[in-house]
């Protein structure tokens, strides 16, 4: 009996002990509780409005867009709105008969939008009439993006098409494969003069010719090297920035770098894990990395300014420089302003119950949309 009570007494102990063990681990998992702070800056919240049904399984195509004193917004179910960017007020709202997973774009008197069977779809802005439509390879999660005549598309497939503005004809196709398991969205094309800019899901960045799609150059940023497939992840799928004649670009797999746009030489690289993409304010870079940690950068060196730690695990959005300082939302629909100078919080707002996209800035104001479908915008004032 002795014997007996003591195995059980040594099985409670395992599972005690097994339990703390995995209560360990969830925390670890968990996000990190946010850290109290007085703030310094104030912000206020202008107006929010529901604009649809959110993003559902396209999370990553859909962002608002500016346009004329409008912020443009479509839904996985097919609608397309413009609120008014000062009263919040739906002026335009078309529901269309298609599936959508990226955009709204706005050129001049259309609206371009892309869908989850791989058509670009070119919408009257005024009464909601489609102008026409292409049928492409795939799914389109990348911004569609128009210049000099041409309208550029990029397909998850890999494929990038160049079609003709006014009739939806097809100019181009650049074709590259698209390795066995990639994370979910692409990055939106960057264009400067009669280049275009991509970064694609194995760490390379090529440079086409707007006009024909020729192949200018080609250059590795991050390697896929692992042991596992997940491992091996290198997709560049935020947004690449472009000042003077250098292209700013970081990888899932873990590097950070600046690359001359005429020929994609290297000028620096740093170590820095990040899918959400980069921004740019003159010399200042900053991002969010595969940790959640947000830094900032010198974009003509590469060299770390400071580094914020305090919101591991905490599923951060692209961060945005907004009124003078860094704005960046989180899945718990926080959106948290930092001191560009030191990293340091000088504001915090709950902006969502659902997790935000990243932030649209203009000029002084913030607009936020979250998954679920709600757009509200924000202006940060002086210090409080």
């Amino acid at each position: 009996m002795n014997a007996l009570r003591s195995g059980w007494v040594l099985l409670a102990a395992l599972l005690m002990t097994g339990c703390s063990i995995f209560s360990q681990k969830d925390a670890e998992r968990d996000p990190m509780e946010l850290v109290e702070f007085d703030p310094s800056l104030q912000v206020q919240q202008l107006w929010s409005t529901s604009v649809g049904s959110g993003s559902g399984k396209s999370a990553p195509g859909f962002k608002p867009f500016y346009a004329d004193g409008q912020v443009w917004v479509a839904d996985y179910k097919g609608r397309v709105q413009a609120v008014d960017s000062e009263s919040g007020r739906i002026v335009v709202r078309f529901d269309t008969e298609f599936k959508l997973s990226s955009g709204p774009v706005v050129i001049d008197d259309r609206v371009l939008v892309g869908t989850l069977n791989g058509q670009l779809v070119v919408i009257d802005r005024d009464d909601g009439h489609v102008i026409w439509r292409a049928q492409l390879s795939s799914e389109i999660l990348a911004s569609p993006i128009q210049r000099d005549g041409v309208i550029v598309v990029r397909c998850i497939d890999g494929r990038v098409f160049g079609l003709n503005a006014e009739t939806g004809l097809r100019l181009w196709v650049y074709d590259r494969s698209v390795p066995l398991l990639t994370l979910r969205g692409n990055s939106d094309v960057a264009i400067r003069g009669g280049q275009i800019f991509i970064g694609h899901d194995d760490g390379t960045v090529t440079a086409l010719n707007l006009a024909n799609g020729n192949l200018l150059w080609e250059q590795r940023v991050s390697v896929p090297e692992g042991r596992t497939q997940l491992d091996r992840l290198a997709d560049i799928d935020g947004p690449m920035s472009i000042v003077g004649l250098d292209l700013y670009v970081v990888t899932r797999h873990g590097r950070m770098a600046s690359l001359a746009l005429d020929s994609g030489r290297i000028l620096w690289v740093k170590d820095l894990a990040s899918h959400s993409g980069l921004s740019i304010s003159r010399t200042q870079l900053v991002a969010s990395d595969s940790r959640d940690v947000v830094w900032m950068i010198d974009r003509r060196s590469g060299a770390t300014g400071w580094s914020n730690e305090q919101m591991l695990r905490r599923k951060l959005t692209r961060p945005v420089f907004h009124a003078g300082f860094v704005a960046v939302g989180d899945s718990l629909g926080y959106v948290h302003w930092l001191n560009p100078d030191t990293g340091e919080f000088v504001a915090r707002e709950r902006g969502s119950k659902d997790a935000l996209t990243a932030p649209l800035v203009v000029g002084n104001m913030l607009y936020l949309l979250d998954t679920e479908g709600r757009l509200s915008a924000w202006r940060a004032g002086g210090a409080g």
